[in-house]
């Protein structure tokens, strides 16, 4: 920092320690805590994981909102069988509720064709998900979670700069394979000094229909033994639950049934 330093970062061009690049959100907007969804890389289930927690949120009694960052694979509107767009005004643009009252802002309620892909570069993707945070008109949240891309390139990073997160949920699976590479995704956490709340293992096992014995699909669960390594208290684990894969299919995940992650969201709470 330079003994000149006048504290107005706007007007500077130094990239020094005290720069501060967090962006404000929407004037009108009202956002107490704001946690991030992130995994190391796409398909482990990400996106469940952040309808589930916003659900129990919203069960718990605390006003929820989820801003789907995964701009080039938003899944959200979909397990909330949401089929408005969204809307706006001069003020701003509106997200839209779910029928529990979730407030959700997504890709696909801006596009005319749920199917149509966003074939953007990564500089386009990173400020649409920069305008669902200062555009988009937030009311009174206790808890925003944010469905983030997967990976730890130009569109993450420009989220955990520019975005004030609280914390992050990171999710993962029992194969060694993504365990190595979710390990990614937490040590970019920790460069970027958001810290870990907890860790979610989904399709963790299946339970036999009959006996009821769990079934370790995928290999022995390696969660705890990633908790340990990066000194993350809570853990939960998600397993195959074809009732829970319904409910998002159609649309109804707002009706699961399961308590996988109460214990989580008590550590996130």
């Amino acid at each position: 920092m330079s003994e000149n330093c006048t504290h107005n970062c706007d007007s500077c061009s130094q990239n020094c320690s005290e720069r501060d690049l967090k962006k404000a959100p929407h004037e009108l907007s009202k956002i107490k805590k704001v946690i991030g969804i992130v995994s190391g890389k796409g398909g482990v289930g990400k996106s469940l994981t952040t309808a589930m927690l916003a659900v129990t949120a919203a069960r718990n009694g605390f006003k929820t909102a989820i801003m789907d960052a995964d701009i080039t694979g938003p899944s959200i509107p979909k397990m909330f069988g949401i089929t408005d767009k969204a809307t706006g005004s001069e003020m701003g643009i509106f997200p839209v509720l779910s029928k529990k009252g979730i407030e959700i802002m997504s890709m696909n309620l801006l596009l005319e064709n749920d199917t149509e892909p966003v074939i953007w570069r990564g500089p386009v993707i990173a400020g649409a998900v920069l305008q669902f945070w200062t555009d988009v008109i937030w009311n009174d949240v206790d808890y925003m979670f944010v469905d983030m891309p997967p990976g730890t390139g130009d569109v993450p990073l420009s989220i955990y700069q520019s975005i004030p997160l609280d914390g992050i949920v990171v999710v993962t699976t029992p194969q060694e394979l993504v365990s190595m590479i979710v390990k990614k995704a937490v040590n970019m956490a920790e460069k970027m000094n958001i810290p870990v709340l907890g860790i979610v293992e989904n399709m963790s096992y299946v339970k036999c229909p009959d006996c009821g014995k769990e079934i370790d699909i995928f290999g022995k669960s390696r969660a705890k033994q990633l908790a340990a390594e990066h000194k993350v208290k809570c853990v939960a684990r998600v397993p195959f639950d074809p009732a829970l894969t319904k409910c998002a299919d159609q649309g109804l995940i707002e009706l699961f049934e399961g308590d996988y992650l109460d214990e989580m969201f008590k550590a996130i709470e």
